[in-house]
């Protein structure tokens, strides 16, 4: 008897001694994956993994980002972004994210203007951009300006009534002039009749749709302004001629009449004045742009090569046609953006600008669709910040599993009937011989 009951503590004892080796082992396993944690990128062409460019970019970042996300509670895209996130994290620890409910922040919405899909704002050395479609490449390039935007001072024509970068009239540019100044881009107005000429630290003159003519000293020293070399973004208007002189000289003339744009339609706009632009043509300054943008009212424009200039359409409909066209006769496509440039020298490459409309950017319009978002983007390249890093797409290869009718019926038998008979055969089988016992 004494034999049996210390053979018995032995057993229990050698039992539990294992059941501690194993909650030891166990333990230290879990220690060692939080410590030294192992990731491992098995889809075909590696779509979980930063491309090479992004990781390079993180690497040269050596102060905190702090991402904020504002989204609604319950939206599926708060998981995506929050996996995309710990990618960055992956190569960056100091990327921090936060979710925002805008909902329960009124006034911060309104102050971002924000929408109902919410946006995400991306914070790096004191300056911010806010994106309201994130995927790797348009993270990547927003925090690529933000590490690089050194103070720039752009110049606004003012003094014929055109649109002011810090008025808070419905048709002015009050919103966009405070975007431009979270991204370090100072806007400043000018007023050509006390000077003689534009300053030469002005990286870029702007003039928005002048409401009376412009004086003729005043044309000629934009006139000498673009011989010279100058940045420009002309903002024109429809049955607007104030800015024809300037357009003649760059080889562009403004078609009489607003574009009719029938597809609006589709987008839930009844207002066949507004334009649509849903696709792009490959452009810097449209490079991965996947949003639509909206245009109030806009002018067609037509263009030459002329001199040296090189002119690519930058904005145009599918289909659509003019107010002064009594036929209604449709032009496929009507151009309403174009982009220019030029060597010019020493001082590099000139660039210019022009869009047929400029209530797209007026604070009325500028939180539609994607309208902030290319206004950046056209500011940002003819002040020549228009580093790009060019993320490849990566297509999923391995997302359908092809299966013969065979296969699918014995996949649906195995799993339907005879795994849940195999299992309820083993119990069957198990409580039997137990109750033999």
């Amino acid at each position: 008897m004494p034999m049996t009951l210390s053979f018995h503590r032995m057993r229990r004892l050698k039992r539990g001694l294992a059941t501690l080796a194993l909650l030891c082992v166990i333990g230290a396993l879990a220690w060692l994956s939080v410590r030294y944690p192992l990731q491992t990128d098995v889809t075909a062409n590696t779509g979980n993994t930063l491309s090479i460019a992004t990781q390079k970019l993180l690497l040269s970042l050596p102060d905190k980002v702090d991402i904020t996300a504002y989204i609604k509670k319950g939206q599926p895209i708060r998981l995506q972004i929050a996996q995309l996130i710990d990618r960055y994290r992956r190569h960056k620890a100091d990327v921090t994210l936060q979710f925002v409910d805008p909902d329960g922040q009124p006034e911060k919405a309104r102050e971002l203007e924000l929408g109902a899909e919410g946006a995400v704002l991306v914070d790096y050395r004191g300056h911010s951009e806010k994106l309201k479609f994130i995927d790797e490449s348009t993270l990547s390039n927003a925090l690529l300006h933000l590490a690089n935007a050194n103070q720039r001072w752009v110049s606004f024509l003012n003094g014929h009534g055109e649109r002011s970068p810090d008025g808070i009239a419905n048709f002015d540019l009050g919103q966009f002039g405070k975007e431009l100044a979270r991204r370090n881009i100072k806007a400043l107005t000018l007023n050509l009749a006390t000077l003689s000429s534009i300053p030469d630290n002005s990286a870029l003159l702007v003039i928005a749709a002048p409401a009376v003519p412009l004086l003729p000293g005043e044309q000629a020293i934009i006139s000498r302004y673009i011989r010279d070399g100058g940045n420009l973004l002309v903002l024109a208007e429809p049955d607007n001629p104030h800015l024809d002189a300037i357009l003649q000289q760059l080889g562009i003339q403004r078609m009489p009449g607003a574009i009719i744009d029938g597809s609006t339609r589709l987008y839930g706009i009844d207002n066949p004045g507004f334009v649509i632009a849903g696709s792009y043509p490959e452009h810097a300054i449209t490079r991965g742009l996947q949003i639509i943008t909206l245009y109030p009212v806009a002018a067609a424009l037509e263009y030459r090569q002329t001199g040296d200039f090189h002119t690519e359409p930058l904005l145009s409909t599918e289909t659509g046609s003019l107010s002064s066209d009594t036929s209604g006769k449709s032009r496929n496509p009507l151009i309403f953006g174009l982009a220019l440039s030029r060597d010019v020298g020493k001082t590099g490459q000139q660039r210019i600008a022009v869009i047929g409309d400029s209530d797209f950017l007026s604070n009325t319009y500028l939180g539609n669709a994607g309208n902030l978002d290319i206004g950046l983007r056209i500011f940002n390249w003819l002040v020549h910040d228009d580093r790009f890093i060019d993320i490849p797409a990566k297509i999923a290869t391995d997302k359908t599993l092809q299966l013969t009718q065979t296969a699918v019926a014995v996949i649906g038998f195995g799993f339907l009937i005879a795994m849940p008979a195999a299992l309820i055969g083993t119990g069957f089988i198990v409580w039997r011989m137990r109750k033999r016992r």
